[in-house]
């Protein structure tokens, strides 16, 4: 195995005070092994799965599977009819913290969506009366449109804009915002793929003053009591911890909330409740997560979202009265 580089060895310090989980770390990205794939049924779960499943952890919910080594489930023809999206068991973990929601949910406004895995878990784990999936780069839209087609996710609807636009059209709309950061996407390493330049410092911090814009535009539109969800797919603190502390400073009525499901993934590096999933622990690639609730009580519902001044960005929409 090639010698690790100075900035790869820099950030597994600060991460793990432990040289032995520094190694396991530094040895799952520069030697990186498959993982499982997994599965989240759109539809109701044959009693019999027609592919290997592998034995449940604790927290994921009961509509995803995590399937056996070398299972192809793209392939089956299940896939094709919509009947389930396949996704990173990372991204699992990440939104599993929807499941911490026990109201109704009217609006889930997904701000950063393709390729859709978490909208569609959204729309599956809380059941929204509408799902509004914005995506930015208008290159990436065709695959997201595509899966909540293949899916049938209804009430769905897809826009492209800034996060800013949202801002200042729809503030206090949504019940669930969530912000799938871009990111320098150092998980990608531990699946064998390309993140050029992802640990360095330059690149790190682009990549947070981008997260910090994007977070605190969506969390203008995050209702009374409302939820705004976070997650990466990288490692590096500036990008996850330290936005979120920034975060808490200029939104103070935002506190992060308690996810007894993953108590054990607890972030070490702060006292904010937030979860890592590392590479060495063999369920996927990565990933960081954490639930803010907006404590305002200001006795209003959630502002209605006007459909007809929204409907004019749609670009995509399969919503039925």
């Amino acid at each position: 195995m090639e010698k690790p580089s100075n900035l790869l060895l820099k950030v597994s310090r600060r991460l793990f005070a432990n040289l032995d989980e520094q190694e396991k770390f530094i040895e799952a990205l520069m030697n990186p092994q498959p993982f499982s794939p997994s599965i989240l049924w759109c539809q109701e779960k044959p009693e019999i799965s027609p592919l290997t499943v592998e034995t449940p952890t604790s927290w994921q919910p009961q509509f995803i599977d995590r399937l056996s080594l070398g299972e192809k489930p793209g392939k089956h023809p299940l896939h094709e009819k919509g009947y389930f999206y396949c996704l990173d068991f990372s991204s699992v973990f990440a939104a599993t913290t929807f499941l911490a929601i026990s109201q109704s949910v009217y609006v889930v406004f997904d701000m950063c969506a393709a390729p859709g895995g978490k909208s569609i878990f959204a729309w599956r784990a809380l059941q929204p009366e509408l799902l509004i999936s914005n995506e930015v780069i208008g290159k990436r839209l065709g695959m997201l449109i595509s899966n909540l087609k293949r899916c049938q996710i209804n009430p769905s609807a897809v826009v492209n804009r800034d996060s800013s636009i949202f801002a200042q059209m729809f503030p206090d709309s949504s019940n669930l915002v969530i912000v799938d950061a871009p990111c320098t996407g150092q998980s990608l390493l531990a699946k064998g793929e390309k993140a050029p330049g992802c640990f360095h410092p330059t690149a790190i911090n682009k990549s947070a003053n981008r997260q910090k814009r994007i977070i605190a535009n969506s969390a203008k539109l995050v209702s009374p009591q409302g939820y705004l969800a976070y997650m990466t797919c990288t490692y590096s603190p500036e990008e996850n911890e330290q936005v979120c502390e920034w975060f808490l400073e200029r939104f103070p009525h935002f506190q992060a909330i308690e996810i007894s499901l993953l108590a054990q993934y607890q972030s070490r590096l702060t006292t904010m409740p937030c979860y890592r999933m590392f590479p060495q622990d063999r369920l996927g690639a990565g990933a960081f997560t954490v639930l803010f609730k907006n404590t305002n009580e200001d006795g209003e519902e959630p502002k209605k979202v006007d459909l007809n001044t929204i409907s004019s960005l749609y670009i995509y929409q399969n919503i039925k009265k």
